[in-house]
């Protein structure tokens, strides 16, 4: 049976939970908001058929080559490019997919705005899966979902970080010829538990009226607390690809069926942005990520292609409309990518990943991150980051002076055996 001693060596991946033939593992949140599977041991048969489809446990680590072919690419729509996170190349593999009969599972926000996958098989339903979510989603039981058409004969392309597409190949435990699977270069996933108080927070300030100001384009006070609508991680619109913001939209008050925007910020303003950026929340296997630089096995990698506007003259690749990079890892990935009418140009895997460390690297794990943990719970999320920031920043320079101070005293020493 699947036991966590460490949470290191848990993903969330939810592939033991979909697996057990009793349905007796669940996930539940600990004390930082973030799930980890628990076992009813009266109910468990100890079939081990959590154990085998864990891909922490069943983890294979490879590399990406150094000669993988990459590409700049970008949807030659301008809106859909406009309404995705970096080119829109994820729609056009959509689109693609299911004009072949097929089905495509990615991330998606609920009816209470938390981030689920789930399955679309028409063009409208494209639009739920598309933009990043900086939260870790529920994969539910996509898993065996997408192995019933799978069995069937359906083509599937299933769309999520690295750990879930390990998670999503262990426990189908064969290769299919129908299944294109793409990651995400993934900087980490964070709190669940965090987000959900994050989203109470804005509209619990909302109905008091506290936003209201700089950060909003409402004008009047709201007298309940207010249904969203929308919720942007990656806006470009009034900020651009490079500069992106994070929205949130509700109901207009005055408007009928409308919708206002009630928060508008740009991302290095928005506390729970620079709580995930600066890694005060991610989850602890993430500081030690099993599955970069292509352990997953994925046929696709997706990404911003940063920097793209030092590495080539063609105006539109280097705009800040949004610029994909997308990294094929097998032939299959390489055959269903040539196959899409995108606009795209080869480039050397050093080109791309320069700005792209997350490919390779984990983020470092940062001392304060102790302290956020035990405030978020007491405190608000803008004023848990802020004490953190103040904590970690006299931290830093503790540290620095420590440093300056031991290469003072080893330089007097070498002076003196000198």
């Amino acid at each position: 049976m699947i036991e966590i001693k460490n949470k290191v060596d848990c993903c969330g991946c939810g592939a033991c939970v979909q697996a057990c033939p009793r349905k007796c593992i669940k996930m539940f949140e600990d004390n930082e908001g973030i799930p980890y599977p628990s076992v009813n041991r009266i109910d468990c048969i100890d079939c081990g058929l959590c154990e085998k489809v864990c891909p922490i446990i069943n983890v294979q680590s490879t590399i990406v080559p150094d000669d993988t072919i990459t590409y700049a690419a970008v949807n030659k729509d301008d809106n859909e490019r406009a309404t995705s996170s970096s080119g829109g190349i994820f729609q056009k593999i959509a689109e693609f997919t299911i004009a072949n009969d097929g089905i495509v599972f990615g991330a998606a926000f609920n009816e209470n705005w938390e981030v689920v996958h789930r399955k679309a098989s028409s063009i409208n339903e494209i639009e739920a899966l598309k933009r990043s979510k900086y939260v870790q989603s529920d994969t539910l039981n996509t898993y065996a979902e997408a192995k019933h058409f799978l069995i069937h004969g359906k083509p599937v392309t299933y769309v999520g970080t690295p750990c879930q597409i390990a998670g999503l190949k262990q426990f189908l435990q064969k290769d299919y010829d129908n299944l294109l699977t793409i990651t995400l270069i993934c900087h980490g996933v964070p709190s669940r538990g965090i987000w959900r108080k994050y989203l109470n927070e804005i509209k619990q300030r909302a109905s008091r009226s506290e936003v209201v100001g700089k950060n909003t384009v409402l004008f009047s006070p709201l007298k309940c607390v207010p249904v969203i609508t929308g919720i942007n991680f990656r806006e470009k619109v009034g900020f651009g690809w490079k500069k992106f913001g994070f929205v949130v939209q509700i109901e207009s008050p005055s408007k009928g069926d409308k919708n206002s925007v009630l928060l508008s910020r740009y991302i290095m303003e928005d506390p729970y942005m620079l709580s995930f950026l600066h890694d005060y929340i991610l989850r602890p296997s993430c500081y030690s990520c099993r599955f970069r630089n292509g352990s997953s096995y994925s046929d696709l990698i997706l990404a911003d292609f940063w920097g793209i506007e030092h590495k080539t003259e063609d105006a539109d690749l280097g705009s800040d409309r949004g610029t994909s990079w997308v990294i094929v890892t097998s032939d299959k990935g390489k055959d269903f990518f040539e196959r899409l009418d995108v606009k795209k140009h080869q480039f050397s895997l050093t080109d791309g990943k320069w700005a792209n460390v997350a490919l390779e690297c984990d983020w470092p794990k940062p001392r304060a991150r102790k302290l956020y943990m035990r405030l978020w719970r007491h405190y608000s999320i803008e004023y848990s980051l802020r004490r953190t920031e103040s904590i970690n920043k006299l931290d830093k320079w503790f540290q620095d002076k420590v440093l300056a101070m031991k290469i003072k005293i080893n330089l007097k020493s070498a002076t003196y055996r000198v």
